[in-house]
């Protein structure tokens, strides 16, 4: 038998506290990520060739956790958190900046190859300070106001049945990812446009 179709749910809000308000509501306990600027958030065509990239070339594992990403039309960079023998690694996934070396004495440099650069680091605090660094924050998602960060597996289940409600361009503010449902806020470069939530989720 074919799984059931997931359902699904569609608000509108001309007002970006309601909007941002209803955002958080809904999330509740569920990890979530949420844009360091809402006015810069992130393309939606961006995020999803990123994740389709990632996945195809192995980059994120399912298990991985994401702290925090950065999607553009060119790079992506992003913060995981890995379990390990022991404990846990966060590790920054990003480009070969062509800016003056940045000191990573909290880390430790794993690869430094054209075109990327990945730098282990023990603190969560310490990864997400050098991500910041990195990219300036401009773009951001930084995975706030919960107790975990999203799982990759999750964010690639639920992210594009979202995204293709959306009848235009819009700009990834929020996300909230669970087993069995996600929850989406978007707004556009236009704020007169106003602001979408979308949830999807499995029919219990």
């Amino acid at each position: 038998m074919p799984p059931a179709p997931p359902s699904l749910v569609i608000r509108s809000f001309t007002d970006r506290a309601e909007g941002l308000a209803h955002f958080v509501l809904r999330a509740g306990e569920a990890p979530r990520l949420i844009a360091f600027d809402d006015a810069m958030g992130c393309p939606i065509d961006t995020a999803l060739a990123a994740l389709e990239w990632t996945g195809a070339v192995g980059i994120l594992g399912d298990d991985d956790m994401v702290q925090a990403v950065r999607l553009t039309s060119e790079t992506a960079a992003a913060v995981v958190e890995r379990k390990i023998a022991g404990g846990r690694q966060f590790v920054y996934l990003g480009p070969r900046l062509d800016a003056p070396p940045m000191d990573v004495f909290e880390g430790r440099v794993l690869f430094d190859e054209p075109g990327v650069k990945a730098v282990e680091f023990s603190q969560r605090a310490h990864a997400l300070a050098h991500f910041l660094r990195a990219t300036s924050g401009s773009g951001s998602l930084l995975a706030l106001l919960g107790r975990r960060a999203p799982e990759v597996r999750h964010i690639r289940r639920w992210f594009r049945p979202i995204v293709e409600q959306l009848e235009q361009q819009r700009l990834w503010i929020g996300g909230w990812f669970a087993a069995s449902n996600a929850g989406a806020l978007f707004g556009t470069p236009s704020e007169t446009e106003g602001y979408r939530y979308i949830e999807v989720g499995q029919e219990t």
